[in-house]
């Protein structure tokens, strides 16, 4: 257990050294580290806790998506119905959380519900909802189909739509040019946002909660915006910038934004004014080529959120797939609806439910303390094993703090964001390290005791414990991975730095201890153990 030969002692001392390494640009301003190969750049990040920054907590509009749901099964079911030509009578109505329709005659009753039962999917993604489909469709008699959504198909339809806002939300924050922000589910219909480093959540809130949902509809021109009634088809809408201008929209899609490819804010060469050019993915193209080639000198729609951005004149068939959106923009205005089209619509609107701010001021000081805590802590454990272990206790004072730079080297390669939880880890890091050589040192005292001569008593003691060493740092390990698999921010932040820090105590305080035993053993050859 004591030899090494030489190759394997270089290999563990050139890992323990590239590691160390790592942690090096954490010592260096960002803005040297930034001109340096991308490669070397990678450097902690502080936490929300730690440098200060916005932390919003964002709720999805339950009823909007139950609402949405509703609509769909009302459309599908009147083309089911159509398609099987069935008849109706009074329509297909949203009404009591259901779907309602009214077939015409009693004998087609059957016929409608095994057609409108065709139109339920299978739930998927949900334990123990195997079987079970999104929509009961039940007879309620006197030729009145019922259609209901079960509660199992909401919470599926929830844990999609908040799957799909998180992607949306993090593209768009990281649009910001923000650093490591945390997104994540908080509950059954919750999105928990920290921005590190950002001050002022206004400009983001305004972001997030705008639900991005852009259309490309036609002007109805054979109606006036002034007149009392609107077409059945059509729908009146003001434009988005002040004074409100009314609109008669039709109600049919030509194309959504789900089809766009990319937008970016420029400047019109002509007019100097800001602009945003858009471009759409083949699909996409293809519809406006189609649509603007059947409606030339027709006004069409740009519709984001109920609103008309703009309502340009078809001059001439858009083949080309792109375009560009003017409409009184300022600079920022046109990047921020820039960044909206490229991260694309929210499938629900998002409320801020909580907010808060954390000064740069606050965050100084808890790396003060987190800092002083980091240091006594230290100290304390250094001073015991010399007092205890005198010679011995030298060696494992090299190994964590050994073990101390691999961690920043590692959670440095990982570009991991380190909070004041974080370092409470690390600091229980160095408690378990010492732990380690405890362990090993105590059972060289043990084998010493039953009359081992000192290199044999080393060796022992080195072998002997690293069964009780493994056990000890797996169940912790596991217990730092239940952590960070089930818990938030502060935990998970925790958990990282302690699963990394068992990593790296086992490799310091067994091998890397090992090697520096290992290397006085052959220089002294002694005869007695200080220890």
């Amino acid at each position: 257990m004591l030899y090494f030969t030489r190759w394997r002692a270089l290999g563990i001392i050139l890992i323990a050294l590239v590691v160390c390494l790592c942690a090096v640009p954490n010592f260096f301003p960002e803005a040297q580290v930034k001109t340096w190969p991308a490669w070397a750049q990678r450097r902690l990040v502080l936490g929300l806790d730690l440098q200060g920054g916005s932390y919003l907590l964002l709720e999805v509009d339950s009823n909007y998506v139950k609402k949405e749901k509703l609509e769909q099964i009302r459309d599908d079911a009147r083309k089911a119905l159509r398609d099987a030509r069935i008849g109706f009578t009074g329509g297909i109505v949203i009404r009591n959380d259901g779907v309602e329709a009214r077939i015409a005659k009693e004998a087609d009753v059957p016929a409608a519900l095994a057609k409108l039962r065709e139109i339920a999917q299978p739930i998927g993604g949900l334990i123990g909802s195997s079987g079970q489909r999104d929509l009961e469709v039940a007879d309620a008699g006197g030729g009145l189909i019922r259609m209901t959504i079960p509660q199992a198909a909401m919470l599926d339809r929830m844990r999609k739509t908040i799957e799909q806002s998180i992607q949306i939300v993090e593209k768009r924050v990281n649009e910001l040019g923000t650093v490591e922000p945390l997104i994540q589910r908080q509950g059954t219909d919750r999105i928990l946002v920290q921005v590190p480093g950002l001050q002022d959540p206004t400009h983001l809130k305004e972001l997030l909660g705008k639900t991005a949902k852009m259309e490309f509809r036609m002007v109805d021109t054979t109606a006036s915006p002034d007149q009392a009634t609107v077409p059945v088809d059509s729908e009146r809408l003001v434009s988005a910038s002040p004074p409100p201008v009314p609109y008669i929209v039709k109600k049919q899609v030509l194309v959504s934004g789900a089809e766009l490819s990319d937008a970016q804010p420029g400047f019109d060469q002509r007019t100097g004014e800001a602009i945003v050019s858009f471009k759409f993915n083949t699909s996409g193209a293809r519809k406006f080529a189609q649509a603007t080639a059947d409606n030339v000198g027709q006004p069409f729609a740009i519709v984001l959120d109920g609103k008309v951005i703009s309502a340009p004149v078809i001059r001439e068939p858009i083949t080309g797939g792109q375009g560009q959106i003017s409409g009184s923009f300022t600079v920022q205005s046109a990047n921020d609806l820039a960044i909206l089209m490229r991260a694309g619509a929210l499938p629900a609107p998002l409320t801020v439910v909580e907010e808060r701010t954390v000064g740069p001021g606050l965050g100084q000081d808890s790396i003060e303390k987190g800092e002083l805590a980091a240091y006594v802590g230290s100290i304390l454990v250094i001073v015991f094993m010399l007092l205890t272990y005198r010679l011995f206790g030298v060696f494992a004072n090299i190994a964590v703090a050994i073990n101390v730079a691999m961690i920043f080297g590692l959670l440095s390669l990982l570009n991991a964001t380190l909070t004041l939880p974080g370092i409470a880890g690390i600091v229980l890091t160095v408690g378990i390290a010492v732990d380690s050589n405890v362990l090993i040192y105590e059972r060289i005292r043990e084998e010493l005791r039953g009359g081992r001569n000192a290199i044999s008593a080393i060796d022992a003691g080195f072998k002997r414990a690293l069964a009780t060493i493994l056990d000890s740092n797996i169940t912790t390990f596991i217990a730092a991975a239940v952590l960070f698999y089930i818990g938030t921010g502060p935990v998970r932040g925790f958990a990282v730095t302690l699963g990394i820090g068992i990593i790296t105590t086992v490799f310091t305080a067994f091998t890397m201890t090992r090697l520096i035993v290992a290397g006085w053993v052959r220089w002294k050859r002694p005869q007695t153990v200080p220890i």
